[in-house]
């Protein structure tokens, strides 16, 4: 397969723009907007920024080998001397972007295209989405956790002619429209909807904005299209009103058009539980840990189905080990385990990973916990829900963070002994107590939110 690339003349016919340069045969491997991901031959967008302007950027863009750049027509104005590379120069360099990738997408007709989004489990079930369609189809998927309007517009740029299927994750962290500029440009066919938490509140204001932000996604698939919505979650089950696209329930009650009962968590080894689909009962186990995924497997399941494949490819599909979650294990000191998942946290997820850690048989359970951002005025009781579990799960807790003192206090107020907690003042000052503390057996759950960064406390506690 010979991959087709972005050309300069592409980019000038779908942004608008007019080049300032040479004009060249050119041909992009990649297209980034941080300057830091540049490499030889890439096409630099200068994307304005909520701290920063890419155009600040680009002269250490040129330097690691840009060939060209998307630029504001009055930053090319300014300039009085000309970059040494091909300029196409643009009003917005975002909306240029979008076009360009509306521009690609509309090349590719007959893909059908899957939208994920809700506040948590939307990286896990695209992966394991991608997983179950990949077992028939040519299937696409967007990276890492690339999911809003800005780092989305260069994935859709990797969308190839051989593609049958992509599996995209939608994010709408930064306000109401997000998800509808977003759809405008990647046209879903299938969306899909897993839950209203309060991720983001303190940007987006309520659940309502929350919800109406999640359900942006529904409103935008076509008629012909498909709404798969989770049915255990009243906010979520609702936006089946708001599309002309056809509604497909999946949840764990008969209701659903796809439901789950019998459900058992074997923690770090997985869980099993029975799928019911039109009168047939299937017997599944999900080898990724945690219960939390049975949502993300209903979901991917549930696409899977409406992709036309067999019961026995979408199990293959559920049990492919390329569909890892985030959360993984690593071997820690004195013969003890630590789970890895300081990726991100938000009160949902965190209580998540308490349950998983309950569930997993272990000689002591102890849990490094940081302090989760951006939830607003849910703020206090968020932290109070995790303390309230924790002490009912873990046996040493650590807390870190001025916000995760309030889970030290609560789960000392629900029971856990004032000596079962340690209130660290910095990174360094945690992973030196962890390390006096684990011993043979014992599992250790270290999360927060992202920019936390509780994952240098584990490299210390490695090193």
């Amino acid at each position: 397969m010979v991959k087709e690339l972005l050309s300069l003349s592409g980019l000038l016919q779908a942004s608008g723009g007019f080049l300032s340069g040479e004009q060249q045969n050119l041909l992009f491997p990649t297209i980034v907007y941080d300057s830091r991901q540049v490499e030889p031959g890439s096409l630099f967008v200068a994307l304005p920024g909520e701290t920063s302007d890419g155009h600040h950027f680009i002269t250490e863009a040129l330097a690691k080998g840009a060939a060209a750049l998307l630029v504001k027509k009055e930053w090319l104005a300014e300039q009085s001397k000309l970059p040494p590379v091909p300029c196409v120069a643009v009003e917005n360099t975002l909306v240029a972007l979008q076009a360009v990738a509306l521009w690609w997408r509309a090349r590719l007709p007959t893909l059908n295209l899957i939208g994920i989004t809700g506040s948590v489990g939307k990286t896990s079930t695209k992966e394991l989405t991608a997983a179950v369609l990949s077992q028939s189809y040519q299937t696409f998927k967007s990276p890492k956790s690339f999911n809003n309007e800005y780092s989305l517009m260069p994935v859709l740029l990797e969308l190839q002619a051989e593609h049958e299927q992509a599996v995209i994750e939608m994010g709408c962290g930064w306000g109401l429209g997000e998800l509808t500029r977003l759809c405008q440009v990647a046209q879903p066919q299938i969306g899909v909807v897993l839950n209203v938490s309060h991720s983001h509140l303190a940007r987006m204001g309520s659940l309502e904005n929350i919800a109406r932000a999640k359900a942006e996604l529904i409103q935008s698939l076509p008629s012909t299209g498909w709404a798969v919505l989770n049915s255990d979650d009243p906010r979520v089950k609702e936006m089946a009103n708001l599309t002309s696209a056809r509604p497909y329930y999946y949840g764990t009650t008969p209701e659903a058009d796809l439901w789950a009962d019998n459900i058992r968590s074997f923690g770090l080894n997985g869980l099993t539980f029975t799928l019911h689909y039109q009168g047939t009962s299937h017997l599944i186990h999900l080898p990724l840990p945690g219960r939390h995924n049975l949502y993300s497997a209903l979901a991917a399941s549930a696409v899977g189905l409406l992709a036309g494949l067999k019961w026995e490819t979408i199990e293959k599909g559920l049990q492919n080990p390329a569909a890892q979650a985030r959360t993984f294990t690593r071997k820690g000191p004195c013969g003890s385990l630590i789970i890895d998942d300081s990726y991100n946290a938000s009160a949902v997820s965190m209580l998540a990973a308490l349950d998983l850690l309950a569930d997993t048989p272990t000689r002591r359970r102890m849990a490094l916990l940081g302090d989760m951002l951006e939830l607003g005025d849910y703020s206090q009781e968020a932290h109070c829900l995790v303390g309230q579990r924790a002490a009912q799960v873990v046996d040493i807790l650590v807390v870190v963070g001025e916000l995760a003192s309030t889970i030290g206090r609560e789960a000392q107020r629900n029971g856990l002994a004032e000596t079962q907690i340690y209130y660290a003042t910095s990174k360094a000052q945690a992973a030196e107590y962890l390390l006096k503390q684990l011993q043979v057996g014992d599992l250790l759950l270290v999360k927060a939110s992202r920019a936390i960064a509780l994952e240098e406390v584990i490299q210390l506690i490695l090193e």
